[in-house]
């Protein structure tokens, strides 16, 4: 059992909790019993497994399958558990994989593009959201949070392993091979006379959403073949992106089922 928390391993995995030391060791952190489930559900290769005694005693069956998942497993003490978590009361397990595995996201159905979104919040629960609605995959620029920040992963629900994402190192690079596929690009936009529901969303389309304060850049909305708008009453000045996103992401769900 590791109890130090000068062990090279706690050391290494507490640095896991910036973002530097992510993109460093190419690494990012699992907590929690859901997300370990829903990376084992998919056969997401593991590298390091740590758990409680208490949490092997509980979980035996889903430890068997994360240890056979991974390169090395440790039993940590409750103290060394929570030296290495970023959540205030971890509920014994955590993991590290490898950055860099998500899978390809194809120009087809229904997608999201997200401009410099900076809330790990927000973008967990728009990966959470597209998986729900059967988006076909997400787009996200550079200048965003990470995919993997700890944080996204766990408001995502899981479903962070499910829906096809990628970093783009250019939007508009992105945009236009959408384009080029015959994929429609939609932009919410204030100052747009047709409202999110007027759109045909049964046409392979892509939804452009910008930064939480800002919004959509000029550069990125002026590619945009259908500008829409989601009616406010007065005195409210926007919605949440998350928020935005689900209405958009439903009303296509909605049209295409119906």
């Amino acid at each position: 059992m590791l109890t130090s928390l000068q062990n090279s391993l706690v050391k290494q995995i507490r640095k896991l909790h910036s973002r530097k030391e992510r993109h460093n060791q190419e690494l990012f952190l699992l907590e929690g019993t859901h997300l370990l489930e829903s990376a084992c559900a998919v056969n997401y290769k593991l590298e390091v497994v740590c758990c409680t005694l208490q949490w092997q005693a509980a979980h035996s069956g889903l430890w068997e399958q994360a240890c056979s998942r991974c390169d090395r497993f440790e039993i940590v003490s409750e103290e060394v558990m929570k030296a290495i978590a970023t959540t205030v009361q971890p509920d014994g397990v955590i993991a590290t994989a490898k950055r860099g595995s998500a899978m390809q996201v194809p120009f087809t159905g229904l997608l999201l593009a997200l401009e410099t979104v900076q809330d790990p919040g927000n973008l967990g629960t728009m990966i959470r959201t597209a998986a729900a609605a059967s988006a076909s995959g997400l787009w996200l620029s550079a200048d965003s949070v990470d995919l993997d920040n700890p944080k996204v992963l766990r408001a995502s629900a899981g479903q962070w392993f499910r829906l096809p994402m990628a970093v783009s190192a250019s939007l508009k690079d992105t945009i236009n091979e959408a384009k080029q596929a015959g994929m429609q690009i939609v932009a919410t936009l204030p100052s747009a006379t047709l409202t999110y529901w007027q759109v045909d969303w049964r046409k392979p389309s892509l939804i452009l959403l910008g930064n939480e304060g800002a919004g959509l850049s000029a550069s990125l909305a002026a590619m945009a073949d259908v500008e829409v708008r989601i009616p406010l009453n007065p005195g409210v000045e926007s919605l949440n992106v998350a928020i935005a996103a689900a209405l958009m992401l439903y009303e296509a769900q909605r049209q295409v089922r119906s």
